[in-house]
């Protein structure tokens, strides 16, 4: 068994995992020195400030599994005792290649579009940006920097290797270039040459970053450094698709614009529009829902865009609701109009996708027996959650933790239609003055 020591080794860390991502399951415990991403290996290597901060993480993550976008990883300790500026300055990089002028640059977990202008924007600052040209390969959205001296390139990627463009996303893996010069024919959103402005235009339409084109100005994307940007509109796919993690899931097309879903076998004794939103939700913001008084097991749900019903179907057809097996479909009808006996939720502060849509995206599911508490009260114990759950079914074990200095729990019931319940009953509800937030957990134990 390895001893001790305050690196950690972390393994099954995917290209969509970010540094940031991991320096949040760690920092609780606390201060990180050092990190270096080992994008080669699928690793990465955490020094904590001293080994009994490097002992907590590993004791805390052996009786629970980490989880990041919905991969499992896996810490360790290190045989290294102490990371090196030389370990830091080689992460990711060609060591085949020689330095030059040239890098190529792969953007991980990208969220959001990366255009030739944004790219200028954050490679400039190191040196004059001779050429860019953008292209999507097997490894994902890349692009080649051409400087003017072989110093700024130095520079770019000793300061930029690993950080994101935007927060939490679009993170830049950085290695020299083999090639000696770029070759630019066309001015236009997939390649520049900014030695020589006068190139024309390529025909528009041929673009070959699968759609992007100008939706970075579409969606009014910020410079880096002034923030995070909104989530886009869910047409984009590439945007969703980097959500979850490169991919997504299995029975999921992207390609639906349906935003109304038909729920049906429902129990109309037990059943209500809160009860459903809380559901709902999970999978997209929720803007109307209407119970059928004609068909009083049925009710219709219109979400926020087609993306987010898709998801509603998937993962909710067939799970079980107050001893009924739910059916959801796309309704034949567009969206629901206003009337009395509709419910509208499309101003709810409690609808999820208004802030954080990608976390939110990444922890979609299907109902699970276990369920994860939220936004509660600092003094909370695992009693208590006990007694605010325990109506819904038989709790098989609990346990109450700090994440980022907020006190989160999770909760494991016998059957997910149990936890299917506490969550469609409870979310929202208030402990001690704190309005709770619920979601299914993808972990299997506590």
């Amino acid at each position: 068994m390895t001893e001790p020591s305050k690196v950690l080794h972390v393994r099954n860390v995917g290209h969509e995992i970010t540094e940031n991502d991991l320096l949040q399951l760690v920092q609780q415990f606390g201060v990180v020195a050092k990190s270096v991403m080992l994008r080669a290996k699928n690793q990465a290597l955490i020094q904590m400030q001293d080994v009994a901060s490097a002992v907590n993480v590993v004791q805390y993550y052996t009786n629970i599994q980490p989880s990041v976008r919905g991969r499992n990883v896996y810490i360790q300790f290190s045989s290294h005792q102490e990371l090196t500026t030389v370990d830091q300055n080689s992460q990711g990089r060609n060591q085949d290649a020689p330095p030059n002028r040239i890098l190529l640059v792969t953007i991980h977990h990208m969220l959001y579009p990366i255009t030739v202008e944004v790219l200028h924007q954050v490679f400039s600052p190191y040196g004059f940006v001779e050429k860019i040209v953008t292209f999507q390969k097997s490894a994902g959205f890349q692009a080649l920097i051409q400087y003017q001296s072989r110093q700024s390139a130095l520079s770019a990627i000793d300061a930029l290797q690993g950080r994101n463009v935007y927060d939490g996303c679009c993170q830049l893996d950085i290695q020299f270039s083999n090639l000696s010069e770029l070759q630019v024919n066309y001015n236009n959103e997939r390649s520049r040459d900014f030695t020589n402005p006068s190139l024309p235009s390529e025909q528009k339409g041929r673009s070959s970053q699968s759609g992007y084109g100008d939706v970075g100005s579409m969606y009014g994307l910020q410079p880096p450094g002034t923030g995070a940007v909104g989530f886009p509109q869910m047409g984009d796919a590439a945007a969703i698709t980097a959500a979850f993690g490169g991919g997504l899931p299995p029975g999921i097309s992207g390609t639906n614009d349906r935003c109304t879903v038909l729920a049906s076998n429902l129990n109309p004794d037990k059943i209500d529009e809160d009860k459903l939103f809380n559901l709902f939700s999970l999978y997209g913001n929720i803007v109307r829902i209407k119970l059928l008084r004609s068909k009083p097991d049925h009710a219709l749900i219109e979400m926020g865009d087609g993306f987010q019903a898709e998801l509603a179907v998937h993962f909710l057809k067939g799970a079980l609701l107050f001893g009924k097996r739910l059916e959801v479909n796309f309704s034949k009808y567009p969206n629901i109009t206003p009337a009395p006996d509709t419910r509208d939720y499309s101003n709810s502060n409690l609808n999820r996708f208004n802030r954080n849509a990608a976390k939110n995206y990444r922890y979609c599911c299907s109902p699970t027996k276990m369920i994860h508490l939220s936004t509660l009260p600092q003094e909370i114990t695992e009693e208590e959650i006990m007694s605010h759950l325990e109506g819904h079914g038989t709790i098989a074990n609990t346990k109450v933790f700090e994440a980022n200095g907020k006190k989160q729990a999770l909760a494991l019931f016998e059957t997910e239609e149990q936890a299917t319940e506490a969550l469609i009953c409870k979310h929202a509800s208030s402990i001690d003055g704190s309005i709770i937030r619920i979601s299914f957990s993808q972990l299997q134990s506590i």
